[in-house]
């Protein structure tokens, strides 16, 4: 490993092989750093954090500190960072609220310079979040698109393979494999860009655009365009996480 000398890493740090850590960056004393990470400078990471291996992490991000929360009472939090992401800079990931919980962040991600993702936040797997805000508790599935400098209220989730467009109000979930814009947030239409971008079948799209249709589009409620979904259209992958997207939704449904 490779630490600048003016780098202050608490001896009981766990520093990976490969791991290059420069100058002027902190180390808590709970901080677990798997092999190969590159923390560029001036990055803080503190609280009991653990990173995966080859995680590029670039100035002035902040990671694993206290949450902001007003409900913090104290108590051992984490913070779980996989492999493979990349940090920007200015970004700040904050440590979970409660005793024993968890802010978790996947694998592959691209976190854009001064994103913030607050406390108890999941991300999935290959996600980018550009320039944008995650309140406590949001949920972000695989393969979606947060855009530059929107907003995410607490406990929304965005589905897989979703996007948010720039300046966006996020204040409802949004639904797998769809398009989300606007102040608050309604769904636009299927994200077809994404979709052919991550290999879905052209039948699975089609089968999308009718779904969107039947629940965007024809004035149905959310319990009957579902039910037209599983009767009318094709048992596939998608659809079926659609339906058991929307049916477990909570805030309901970005409109």
């Amino acid at each position: 490993m490779a630490i600048h000398p003016t780098a202050v890493v608490d001896p009981r740090a766990r520093v990976g092989e490969g791991c290059e850590v420069g100058p002027f960056c902190v180390i808590g004393p709970d901080v677990v750093l798997g092999t190969g990470c590159r923390l560029h400078s001036h990055v803080v990471i503190d609280g009991h954090t653990t990173l995966g291996r080859d995680n590029h992490i670039y100035p002035f991000a902040s990671i694993g500190l206290r949450t902001q929360d007003l409900k913090w009472r104290g108590g051992l939090t984490r913070t779980e960072i996989g492999d493979g992401n990349t940090i920007r800079e200015a970004v700040t990931i904050h440590s979970a609220t409660g005793e024993g919980e968890v802010t978790r962040i996947g694998s592959h991600n691209h976190i854009l310079a001064y994103s913030h993702i607050a406390h108890n936040v999941v991300l999935g797997n290959h996600i980018v979040v550009s320039s944008a805000g995650l309140a406590g508790h949001v949920v972000v599935e695989d393969r979606a698109i947060v855009g530059g400098h929107s907003l995410v209220h607490q406990f929304c989730r965005i589905g897989t393979m979703a996007i948010v467009g720039g300046c966006a109000k996020v204040v409802q979930d949004v639904p797998p494999y769809m398009l989300a814009d606007g102040n608050p947030a309604v769904t636009r239409t299927v994200n077809k860009v994404g979709l052919e971008r991550n290999g879905v079948s052209e039948d699975a799209t089609v089968a999308l655009k009718t779904a969107f249709r039947f629940l965007f589009r024809e004035n149905l409620s959310l319990s009957n365009a579902l039910l037209r979904i599983e009767r009318e259209l094709p048992s596939l992958p998608e659809l079926c996480h659609l339906v058991q997207f929307i049916r477990s939704s909570d805030r309901g449904i970005s409109k």
